[in-house]
């Protein structure tokens, strides 16, 4: 436990001295007992597969989300949930007092991944009704659809490892901005956008079309205040230094996907799920 917290601290302070126009307050991660004891619930639930809960270990679900402040009688939207690793948290933790928007892909996505994940993600709302009867399925799809929520409802809305997919080709060139523009209307003045995502570590050299799935921490808080949020904090809680980014298939060589298969697993095995950005940002009351 001492030496994962280490290394926590040093990728923290190396992040900071990289990059000081980035140096926010890290928030902290307490958690009220009810809350607490409503998270670890969801997390232990069996409606969770082996597989799933394998990947917490990588993914930290309860301290991204008491980082994102979240408690189970909150409005959350859940923007892009793909095969829905956290809706199964989510769900759960708010099925008693809260409320969740899961706004997927449009019915009929252009991507096969994207169909592939959304034929996943209906079945799993169909396949434990306790969990899942309450959940609210929306979409978020460019340009057209984009209201993922009713106006000014929600808390919090939260979306992991997708907006490096908006600077992709196919999606238009706006994407992004509308993306943005989606959650901010989605959210109360004073709600908060949780976001996680694959990181790159230089803006002048990151791909503009994050074709390898990395986008740097910079062009995000740039594009969430061009919108009109403020960055509120950041943290290192999904930081992986072990993580190199040169990898022959993008961030897809690593785990969960491991694109090149038996190639190399083990060593891509040892690195373990790619270096994550933790951001999270405010709609300001005015």
């Amino acid at each position: 436990m001492y030496r994962k917290s280490m290394i926590f601290f040093v990728a923290a302070v190396t992040l900071w001295l990289a990059t000081p126009a980035l140096a926010v307050a890290e928030t902290t991660t307490d958690l009220d007992p009810l809350t607490g004891a409503v998270l670890d619930a969801a997390i232990a639930g069996e409606h969770r597969s082996p597989e799933n809960k394998a990947r917490d270990t990588y993914r930290h679900p309860k301290e991204t989300l008491a980082f994102f402040g979240f408690r189970p009688d909150m409005t959350v939207v859940e923007v892009w949930p793909g095969g829905g690793w956290y809706t199964e948290i989510l769900a759960h933790a708010l099925k008693d007092r809260g409320t969740l928007y899961a706004a997927q892909y449009s019915v009929n996505p252009p991507f096969a991944y994207q169909r592939r994940y959304f034929g996943e993600f209906m079945g799993k709302m169909g396949g434990v009704p306790d969990v899942y009867k309450k959940v609210i399925i929306t979409s978020l799809d460019f340009p057209y659809e984009l209201r993922i929520a009713p106006a000014g409802s929600a808390d919090l809305v939260v979306t992991f490892r997708n907006v490096h997919n908006w600077a992709a080709e196919g999606y238009g060139q706006d994407a992004t901005q509308l993306g943005y523009r989606a959650m901010f209307d989605a959210l109360k003045p004073g709600g908060v956008l949780g976001i996680v995502d694959h990181r790159w570590p230089d803006p002048a050299t990151e791909d503009p079309t994050a074709a390898n799935g990395y986008i740097s921490e910079q062009r995000v808080i740039a594009d969430a205040e061009k919108a009109g949020f403020r960055l509120l904090a950041r943290s290192e809680i999904n930081g992986n230094p072990r993580d190199t980014r040169d990898h022959p298939e993008g961030v897809w060589t690593l785990p969960p996907s491991l694109a090149l298969g038996d190639t190399d697993r083990e060593k891509y095995l040892a690195i373990g799920e790619s270096d994550r950005m933790t951001l999270k940002f405010i709609k300001p009351e005015q």
